[in-house]
């Protein structure tokens, strides 16, 4: 585990899926992006980890979400876990933490794209969908 931040351990809903990470730092990403508003109902929350970092216990369902990343989830509960791209850092769902819950938000992403219903305040940085796609992998037309 890392050695600089603080391992949390979180579950699901009903505690089938057990999680012991060690954030990359105690913060919060939020995305607006089509296919996370899709998922989470509203904006996308999550803590990143590296994969090294993580242990999971329990039985996982997942899905491809896109051709590069997968979406995961317990099987009995439906609590979302991660979302992670192929080989990458674990994008996990900060209410699994009850230790999340002092994180602060440090950015969002598609940040014009936000519900209305969503507008986040306070001083953290907002990414554009045109700056995030200059240099991150996105499922094009996902966003139409």
């Amino acid at each position: 585990m890392n050695a600089q931040t603080a391992t949390i351990d979180g579950q699901c809903l009903c505690g089938g899926v057990r999680i012991d990470a060690a954030p990359r730092s105690a913060a919060v990403s939020a995305c607006h992006c089509a296919a996370c508003r899709r998922w989470t109902g509203a904006a996308m929350w999550v803590v990143t980890a590296a994969a090294e970092d993580v242990r999971v216990t329990g039985e996982v369902a997942a899905f491809r979400s896109s051709p590069f990343a997968e979406r995961a989830f317990c099987p009995v509960c439906g609590t979302h876990l991660w979302i992670r791209d192929d080989g990458g850092d674990y994008d996990l769902m900060p209410g699994l933490f009850d230790a999340a819950a002092g994180f602060a938000l440090d950015r969002e992403v598609y940040a014009e794209r936000a519900l209305a219903c969503v507008r986040l305040q306070g001083s953290h940085a907002r990414v554009s969908q045109a700056a995030y796609e200059a240099c991150h992998r996105f499922v094009e037309g996902a966003n139409e």
